[in-house]
């Protein structure tokens, strides 16, 4: 899949009209997947090594059941509660063959739904979590009850704002927040204390603060006035606190920080709390994701 650029482009600092880009190159669903981009996948190589095609891993299975990432999956697993043909499973590397029942929590898993993305403005003052061991307010227990069960690609820290995308396909989460990915994080920071443009510019060759490496950042002054200013901050890996530790290594305070996209798709104008669907057909388009054949459709 290839990279999106990171040449620095100034900003009007107006959001975009609509859900997702239309520069992204569409993608022709139809041609040989040879030819087709495709998102790295860590257990491609070791099921290609031991040449057995007896179907994929119950990590997987799960996390395309949209019960959780494949992560969770891995822990459930771990913690004893997922069962395959009554059995008690004990490593994520079994393999589902065709016909057989998987269980999570004494619960055969329902036949995956077709997946589904969604934009979705998360507000400041939100865990991006099922459960809270501090027992703050979730995303997820403040979104619409109409919604499936979903999980974030990413993350968004409490008092972060903008746009989270969600999914009712774990394996496809996985897929769009690894970054290996190379899909842009654009975010726009209200930045306290005295910055130029040159300042920002010492971020673009990425910088190694307290032993942690980042990649190179751009970032662009919108607007200052007095101690505060607005600045446009794209970056592609999105580690933890990432523009704040970035932003204080150069004596400043991040006050407010909104995600306005997340690789081609955009926050637009959404309003806050705002959930809305993206046609499938554009997601798959831009994402090069085909269409998942069940049993069914073989």
């Amino acid at each position: 899949m290839a990279n999106p650029s990171t040449t620095r482009k100034k900003t009007s600092g107006k959001p975009a009209s609509t859900g997702w880009s239309p520069h992204t190159p569409s993608v022709d669903l139809d041609a040989p997947t040879s030819k087709r981009r495709r998102a790295p996948d860590d257990t491609d190589e070791a099921e290609s090594h031991d040449g057995a095609q007896d179907g994929d891993r119950i990590a997987k299975v799960i996390a395309r059941a949209g019960v959780c990432s494949r992560r969770d999956a891995e822990k459930l697993i771990a913690a004893g509660s997922v069962t395959l043909d009554g059995k008690t499973v004990t490593t994520p590397a079994t393999k589902v063959g065709a016909g057989q029942v998987v269980s999570v929590d004494g619960k055969p898993l329902a036949e995956p739904a077709p997946a589904r993305l969604w934009r979705y403005h998360k507000p400041a003052g939100l865990v991006t979590t099922h459960h809270d061991p501090k027992d703050r307010p979730t995303v997820f227990a403040n979104l619409p009850k109409h919604l499936p069960r979903v999980v974030s690609i990413g993350r968004l820290d409490y008092n972060s704002e903008g746009l989270l995308l969600l999914t009712n396909d774990g394996e496809i989460a996985r897929r769009l927040e690894l970054p290996v990915g190379g899909w842009p994080r654009q975010y726009r920071a209200r930045l306290f204390g005295k910055v130029t443009q040159s300042d920002l510019d010492k971020l673009a060759e990425g910088v190694t603060i307290d032993g942690v490496k980042y990649g190179p950042v751009v970032a662009d002054i919108e607007r200052s006035r007095g101690m505060y200013s607005w600045a446009t901050v794209t970056l592609k890996e999105g580690k933890n606190r990432e523009i704040k530790r970035l932003m204080e290594s150069l004596g400043l305070k991040v006050a407010r920080l909104i995600r306005v996209q997340f690789g081609p798709f955009h926050l637009g104008q959404l309003p806050e709390g705002g959930v809305e669907e993206i046609p499938a057909r554009i997601w798959r388009e831009q994402l090069s994701i085909g269409r998942k054949k069940h049993a069914k459709d073989a």
